[in-house]
Order: C-alpha cells, then sequence, then structure tokens
C-alpha cells in the first residue's frame, strides 16, 4: 500500500476515534479541512510540518502515531 494511504488511513482512525469531523480537525491542526480530506483519501503528499500538527491535534505522539497494523504490514 502506497504510504500516503496509510498515512491518511492513520489519522482517519485516529480521528474517528476520537468522535472528531474532519473540520474539527482541521481547526484544531489549523489546516484546510480540504487538506485534511486529501490526505486521508491518499490524494495528496503530506509534509512533515503538516503531520506533526496534525498529529498534535490529535493528542498523539509520533511514536503512537507510527505504531500501528497499518505501517507493520497490516491494513488495519
Amino acid at each position: 500500500m502506497d504510504i500516503r494511504k496509510k498515512i491518511g488511513l492513520r489519522i482517519k482512525e485516529y480521528r474517528t476515534n476520537l468522535k472528531l469531523t474532519q473540520e474539527a480537525l482541521a481547526f484544531k491542526a489549523e489546516i484546510d479541512k480540504t487538506y485534511v480530506n486529501e490526505v486521508e483519501n491518499g490524494k495528496r503528499n503530506v509534509s512533515v510540518i503538516n503531520l506533526e500538527k496534525i498529529i498534535c491535534a490529535l493528542d498523539a505522539t509520533v511514536k503512537d502515531f507510527f505504531n500501528s497494523e497499518v505501517f507493520n504490514g497490516g491494513t488495519n
């Protein structure tokens, strides 16, 4: 699976577990909601700076964000 899709899936997983809309996440991360949508759908490369903003807005750590089956060979 493409890394953009993996990152998007992980963001969506975190966001839905927190019961946040894309708009609410975008507001917390101080980025555009269209950008969040495109990243979640694997249609856009996310910059390291914006990924950090998103991870912080999800109240996650980089370690926890990447510690997932999505990045370790699984799809969930």
